[in-house]
């Protein structure tokens, strides 16, 4: 599936109304990367917004990013034996695949490695939350239909 211009556009508006300060995005030939308030991961060298390749005309077409305020700061530790699932990715996370089904996992879930514990949308596409290790359910950090970041903890897991 390639985006389209308009795609762009939408991933565009979406960035600006979240409490998002980053994102990056790679399909095909195509490169976007998007950072507002001045947030500049390692390695991004303090561009404030960057689109490329056949992005480069809605660069132009789409508005600035408003000033949103300072990020929340990330948990600062996760407590000693336990094991972050984390997102994959940038959407809306969804504790079931459907409204009316039971959540994947609860708090004393087992789970296999590989387990699906939840799903992220993006432009209604959905991708599945895996474990990369297997254990018991000991917190769930976010809510059924919440926006959440790459990297932002999900669940904290105590391994078997």
């Amino acid at each position: 599936m390639e985006l389209t211009d308009d795609d762009v556009l939408e991933i565009l508006k979406l960035f600006e109304q979240s409490k998002f300060d980053f994102l990056q995005l790679e399909q095909g030939e195509r490169k976007i990367t998007v950072s507002k308030g001045g947030y500049s991961p390692a390695g991004m060298g303090g561009a404030g917004v960057a689109i490329s390749s056949a992005a480069s005309s809605i660069a132009a077409a789409s508005p600035s990013p408003s000033p949103m305020p300072a990020p929340q700061p990330a948990p600062s530790s996760i407590p000693a034996g336990l094991v972050a699932v984390t997102a994959p990715m940038v959407g809306k996370f969804y504790s079931a695949p459907a409204p009316s089904d039971p959540p994947y996992v609860e708090v004393g879930s087992k789970v296999a490695v590989g387990a699906t514990v939840g799903l992220i949308e993006v432009m209604k596409v959905f991708a599945s939350i895996k474990t990369e290790t297997a254990g018991v359910i000991e917190r769930i950090l976010v809510s059924s239909g919440e926006f959440v970041e790459f990297g932002q903890p999900l669940f904290l897991l105590r391994p078997n």
